[in-house]
């Protein structure tokens, strides 16, 4: 009997651990624990029965459990009608299809909503009404919005007393409700009494779905200053879960000071006296209510965005700044400290000064220095070139060469950095006119000559220009230059002249001729009479006219007639000459000629010198006249 009661308990008990099977009788139904389904979506409820062998037809009512308890049928099928129940949430949107023959029935439910989220119950009664039930809960799912988080922008204190507000991190329209996770450095925050602090918010809204929010109160420290913030959210989805994080926020930590340092922003390298100068300051803290100031040598000077510019600065200018932050909340100064320096370079000073007048065979030694923060370098220049390269100029044995300015450069390292100062030495003497090239030349009759002269000498010479004869003549122009003066005289050419520059100061005198020959140019054009040679064999020949033009020479004018007579003695010494080669050639004395030879004479209207001159192959001759005209010849 006991053994019988155990059996029949350890039965109930294994009935017992499958919750969806009803049995009554010989009915049995078998239902699924739970249908998830996504919002929105079509859920279907399958309800799978067994009736007994010898039965035929069956009832299927479809009902749900409201939040009270009760139970509302949406379904009735028999084997001769199938209704909706009307007036229920799930009238329009519910379906049912299965036979007695394949032992299931399938209610489907479309377009589920959060509130769908009930029980189902589906009731299985045979003829003799013997029933049975099962039962199915339905699960809704709505994935929820992207979350977002909203740091404050204001910034911390690490002196604030208690936690401040970091974030807030919300998801909406989730379903079942969502839940948020606040992470610092990929870590989960844990709270911890007056340092953080995790609050938590639900709405739900007028869909049914849920939106919550996360708030974050943190106690920060100087620590927190790169730390990245954000949410993890994690809901349900059919079948499992589903996650999404939020963007990282990065807070902004306030803290004081504790070290501060200044230096120069601008200009990089060197700095030179009327440089602009930009000092910088910076602390390592950031707090907002930190105050800065500059001081230098006991002044006080307020910065501008951590910054003090100082214009034109001069070596005063030099020296150690200091930097103080004060912070206004504590009032707690930090001092920091920097160092300017301003380089200069002072106008050069030469000794002697100014202007140094030496006698000829004369020293000097001149000095040039200038003041400087830096190693300078001088040099000596004259005339674009170097005559010494330290700071003294030696002349020893001076001449007229060394007189001139010297001008004196110091400079340093940096560029652009440098003093000039000059020195202007004079030679004393007397006056040195300068050589000219152009002493002795000849120049054309009427044209206007420009005769410079050149004098060297101190005090600068006087410069008179006269004749051979002591005539003064006008100075067209005069110029003093270094060490002496350059004067022009001009002068019309007519006739020979001679001109001389006379030079002279209170040491001396001296003076230098000009000789100018004046030149004339003539042409001349002779005729000289015509002789005509008659021989007894015509010979043809060549003659050159005696009127010929007389190269242009340069004579003087009243020997113009003495050489006209030389020309025309020449001209008669060539025709005679002519005559004398004429009577040889015929005699056979010259170029090899054997054949007879005949000089005839032959009257014409004009007493022209005629000369024949025929070779042996030949029977034509030329005849050529003295003056140039041709003359017939006669046959043999």
């Amino acid at each position: 009997m006991a053994a019988r009661t155990a059996v029949s308990l350890l039965l109930l008990g294994l009935l017992a651990l499958v919750p969806t099977w009803g049995v009554t009788a010989n009915v049995e139904v078998n239902m699924e624990d739970r249908v998830e389904v996504s919002k929105g979506e079509t859920a279907a409820i399958t309800c799978m029965f067994k009736l007994p062998v010898d039965v035929s037809g069956v009832i299927v009512e479809w009902l749900y459990v409201k939040k009270n308890g009760e139970r509302q049928k949406i379904f009735y099928q028999d084997p001769s009608t199938k209704v909706v129940a009307p007036g229920t949430r799930f009238t329009d949107r519910i379906s049912v299809n299965g036979t007695e023959a394949t032992g299931a029935t399938v209610m489907t439910v479309s377009h589920v909503q959060p509130d769908d989220q009930v029980e189902f119950i589906c009731s299985i009664t045979d003829r003799v009404e013997r029933s049975a039930e099962g039962l199915t809960k339905l699960k809704v799912f709505a994935k929820p919005d992207h979350p977002t988080i909203d740091g404050v922008k204001t910034g911390f204190s690490i002196n604030e007393d208690s936690p401040s507000k970091i974030g807030t991190c919300e998801v909406k329209n989730g379903f079942p409700k969502p839940n948020i996770t606040w992470y610092r450095n990929k870590t989960p925050v844990r709270p911890a009494p007056d340092v953080l602090k995790v609050v938590p918010s639900t709405t739900l809204e007028s869909s049914g779905l849920f939106s919550v929010s996360s708030e974050l109160f943190m106690k920060v420290v100087k620590e927190d200053k790169d730390d990245l913030f954000y949410c993890e959210i994690n809901y349900f989805v059919p079948g499992g879960l589903g996650m999404t994080e939020t963007v990282p926020i990065n807070i902004t930590v306030y803290y004081p000071s504790t070290a501060v340092k200044v230096w120069v922003e601008s200009p990089k390298g060197i700095i030179r006296e009327g440089d602009s100068v930009e000092l910088q300051c910076q602390g390592n803290g950031n707090m907002p209510s930190s105050i800065l100031t500059f001081r230098h040598k006991g002044r006080e000077y307020a910065s501008e965005n951590d910054a003090l510019v100082l214009h034109n600065v001069t070596r005063q200018s030099s020296g150690v700044y200091e930097c103080i932050s004060m912070d206004t909340d504590t009032f707690e100064e930090i001092l920091g400290n920097g160092v300017l320096v301003v380089n200069y370079l002072d106008a050069a000073v030469v000794l002697p000064e100014d202007t140094v007048v030496l006698d000829q065979g004369g020293e000097l030694t001149a000095t040039c220095n200038a003041l400087s923060s830096l190693q300078t370098q001088t040099a000596w220049m004259k005339y674009g070139e170097k005559v010494s390269s330290n700071h003294s100029l030696i002349l020893e044995n001076v001449t007229y060469d060394s007189a001139g300015t010297y001008l004196c450069v110091v400079n340093v390292e940096i560029e652009g950095m440098e003093t000039t100062g000059t020195l202007d030495v004079k030679v004393q003497g007397p006056p040195q006119i300068m050589k000219s090239d152009h002493a002795e030349m000849e120049e054309s009759a009427e044209t206007t000559v420009d005769l410079r002269c050149s004098v060297r000498g101190f005090p600068t010479p006087s410069v008179i220009w006269t004749t051979a004869d002591g005539k003064i003549l006008k100075t067209t122009s005069e110029m003093e230059s270094e060490g002496g003066v350059l004067s022009v005289v001009s002068i019309k050419v007519t006739s020979d002249i001679t001109a001389f520059c006379n030079a002279s100061n209170h040491l001396g005198t001296d003076s230098l001729a000009f000789n100018i020959k004046a030149i004339v140019h003539t042409t001349t054009t002779t005729t000289t009479p015509t002789t005509t040679i008659a021989a007894t064999t015509t010979i043809a020949a060549t003659t050159t006219s005696a009127s010929a033009k007389i190269p242009a020479k340069k004579i003087k004018k009243e020997g113009t007639g003495v050489i006209i007579a030389v020309v025309i003695i020449g001209i008669l010494l060539l025709a005679v000459l002519g005559s004398v080669l004429y009577f040889l050639y015929k005699k056979g004395k010259i170029c090899g000629r054997s054949g007879k030879q005949d000089l005839t004479k032959e009257k014409s209207g004009k007493d022209n010198i005629v000369v024949e001159m025929k070779n042996d192959n030949t029977e034509e001759a030329v005849l050529l006249g003295v003056n140039g005209e041709k003359q017939t010849s006669r046959n043999q």
